[in-house]
């Protein structure tokens, strides 16, 4: 049975998470994703680079569309040697039509729609709704989780600064 914790709140009820709560230092856990165009991805695909996940409810929701674009910004100042996922359990093809309309580009939109294989693994999957509740890591170059913060209500905003400032730092590293 998967880990369980009461630590979300989303359209005023608060939500049980399943899933551990990760902490900085922990391995990354591994994940299977499904990209826009229906290919897995996995954390391997990205190994030897820095990573940060944000991880959103829904992207056709306010806070969510604001999150991704401004990792999305941030993408272009960071050089090669980061890459930023966004994780959500839409589905892919919403996923592929958000980012057109949205213009977004330098952001890898997955989803975990189909097992929520990355929600049960990081601690962000909202049981009774199957959807993923917000969440940004940071995963350096050899899998380490070095920065993590769990938003816990739906309609905040993350912390923009601190994950970019983790990821500049473990590129350093």
């Amino acid at each position: 049975m998967a880990q369980e914790r009461a630590d979300a709140f989303l359209l005023g009820q608060p939500r049980t998470l399943n899933g551990p709560e990760l902490k900085v230092g922990d391995q990354a856990p591994d994940f299977v994703l499904v990209a826009n165009d229906l290919s897995k991805v996995t954390l391997a695909d990205s190994k030897g680079k820095v990573r940060i996940i944000s991880v959103v409810p829904s992207l056709d929701t306010g806070v969510c569309d604001a999150q991704t674009r401004r990792f999305n910004e941030e993408a272009s100042k960071l050089g090669d040697g980061v890459v930023i996922l966004t994780v959500s359990a839409d589905l892919p093809f919403a996923q592929k039509r958000w980012c057109g309309a949205a213009g977004v580009e330098r952001v890898q939109t997955l989803s975990d729609h189909f097992n929520m294989s990355f929600g049960d693994a990081y601690g962000t999957h909202i049981k009774d709704l199957r959807l993923e509740s917000r969440a940004v890591f940071v995963v350096d170059t050899q899998d380490k989780i070095v920065y993590v913060q769990y938003v816990p209500a739906a309609g905040e905003h993350p912390n923009y600064e601190a994950p970019v400032e983790a990821a500049k730092a473990a590129v350093r590293a």
